[in-house]
């Protein structure tokens, strides 16, 4: 079976949506027609599939947010260690959110488990609702008989990737609230404020200084260009999405980002915290190593990073050294490298790859602090040169024609 969304009408004419599952979309119609529902619509919940990439229209684009997802995960976690089946769980879950957007992605996947799909691939069918790691994580414990232990596990590192997640939205607000005030501040005083003042001077025939001139110029090219601006801005942004969909272009810029002072610490930062997170929790939990880094290959979002660790793996598979292969690569921070060669030393791999990670993250977290507490003043000051160079692109012309008259 599988859950469909519907619109329809009722005695009284007034719309009524919900979800139902059903064999097929015809039976779906006929259980509303007989509780005295006229239906509008009615249409599959699906979303793309990650594996054919083929888009299949849906009544909605179902997707559950952070917060949602990490407090799912607790709660599904607590009902399977209860004994509960998977089916019971979902029930559980459907009647316990207050969210129409989350207990419809929950009826999707409960539709395709009833189907006989398992819990892992029936979450596949919503990429945008379960992450990559997420769904390995779940198709891991299937395997392994040991998806109460995930869950547990994976409810705790939804929660602190999402605290950690808010930390740095946070640190960033303020930086971005002053960037956008600088802009709408310029953008004004170009288009407005600016062609007043200045074209005084042009009357006057004088010469006017070369600051002057640029100002002018640049008022000038932002009022021609009018609405063409966020046109222009918006059509960049999907050329780039576009772009980046290609593997060789997604493979320079990739590789452009671990190169970049910032973008590379952060990039390392976060794809080694999350690979060792996951194959601490996949260890840990009685899963061979060599099982937990196909799954953690997975989860490393750069490709030169992710290409160093199938690397990894194959020299793993032939007996070689977990940190030793990924020190050769030079691409994950040491303290990683250090904490997991320890792990292997001492037989205790699956609690320094959790240490490792908690180590990566605060660190990621500290730096991101000391980041936005440097760049805060940056931005006021840069904000305050851009207005100071108007101010004085504007007094020029007039110290000079005071000297003329003196």
């Amino acid at each position: 079976m599988a859950a469909y969304e519907y619109q329809a009408l009722n005695a009284q004419g007034r719309t009524v949506k919900g979800v139902l599952e059903g064999d097929n979309e015809r039976q779906v119609r006929g259980v509303l027609r007989d509780k005295g529902l006229t239906p509008l619509a009615v249409n599959a919940i699906r979303e793309t599939s990650p594996r054919s990439g083929a888009f299949q229209f849906s009544f909605s684009q179902p997707g559950i947010s952070g917060n949602d997802l990490a407090l799912i995960t607790r709660q599904f976690s607590t009902l399977v260690h209860a004994g509960l089946t998977i089916e019971d769980c979902l029930n559980a879950l459907i009647e316990q959110t207050e969210s129409r957007r989350v207990s419809n992605v929950l009826a999707g996947v409960r539709g395709h488990v009833l189907e006989g799909q398992s819990l892992a691939r029936a979450m596949a069918q919503f990429p945008n609702a379960f992450p990559d790691i997420y769904r390995s994580m779940i198709e891991a414990g299937e395997q392994s008989g040991q998806l109460a232990q995930i869950l547990e596990r994976l409810a705790d590192y939804m929660e602190n990737r999402q605290a950690l997640q808010n930390k740095v939205v946070q640190a960033f607000i303020y930086p971005a609230l002053v960037t956008m005030l600088a802009i709408a501040m310029v953008s004004l005083l170009m288009v407005y404020v600016v062609p007043k003042v200045t074209r005084v001077f042009e009357n006057t025939g004088q010469e006017l200084p070369a600051l002057t001139k640029a100002l002018l110029w640049t008022s000038d090219t932002v009022r021609a260009g009018g609405m063409l601006w966020p046109v222009a801005i918006i059509a960049i942004v999907f050329a780039v999405r576009y772009a980046l969909r290609q593997p060789h272009i997604r493979h320079a810029w990739h590789h452009l980002l671990l190169r970049m002072p910032v973008t590379g610490r952060v990039t390392r930062g976060v794809n080694a915290a999350r690979m060792a997170n996951a194959l601490g929790i996949l260890v840990a939990s009685g899963i061979p190593l060599l099982s937990a880094m196909r799954y953690g290959v997975d989860l490393i979002n750069n490709i030169p990073m992710r290409t160093a660790m199938e690397h990894a793996l194959h020299q793993v598979r032939e007996g070689g050294s977990f940190s030793r292969a990924l020190g050769k690569s030079r691409l994950f921070p040491p303290l990683i490298v250090h904490l997991i060669g320890s792990g292997e030393a001492t037989g205790k791999l699956d609690t320094m790859l959790v240490r490792a990670a908690e180590a990566q993250e605060r660190e990621l977290e500290n730096w991101v602090k000391t980041f936005t507490a440097i760049l805060e003043p940056l931005l006021i000051i840069g904000m305050g040169v851009m207005v100071l160079l108007i101010v004085l692109a504007i007094m020029m012309p007039i110290f000079e024609m005071n000297q003329l008259v003196k």
